[in-house]
């Protein structure tokens, strides 16, 4: 499946970087990919994978997801 969602609070590649490392740490996430420019997260990953659990890694990591 592949999932895409708006995070905020980045401002550097640092920040893409600490997202792309929270949600590559999620079981089942297969690949993510993070734009700063976009303020996107697009995420490949297994059915199993729920978009609260690929959000909360997110949150966990200190970033915001807008509703």
């Amino acid at each position: 499946m592949k999932t895409t969602f708006i995070v905020d609070g980045m401002t550097c590649e640092h920040c893409v970087k600490h997202v792309t490392d929270a949600l590559k740490a999620v079981a089942g996430v297969k690949k993510a990919k993070v734009n700063l420019k976009s303020k996107k997260a697009e995420i490949d990953h297994a059915d199993n994978v729920t978009l609260d659990a690929l959000k909360a890694a997110v949150i966990e990591a200190g970033y915001q997801v807008p509703a």
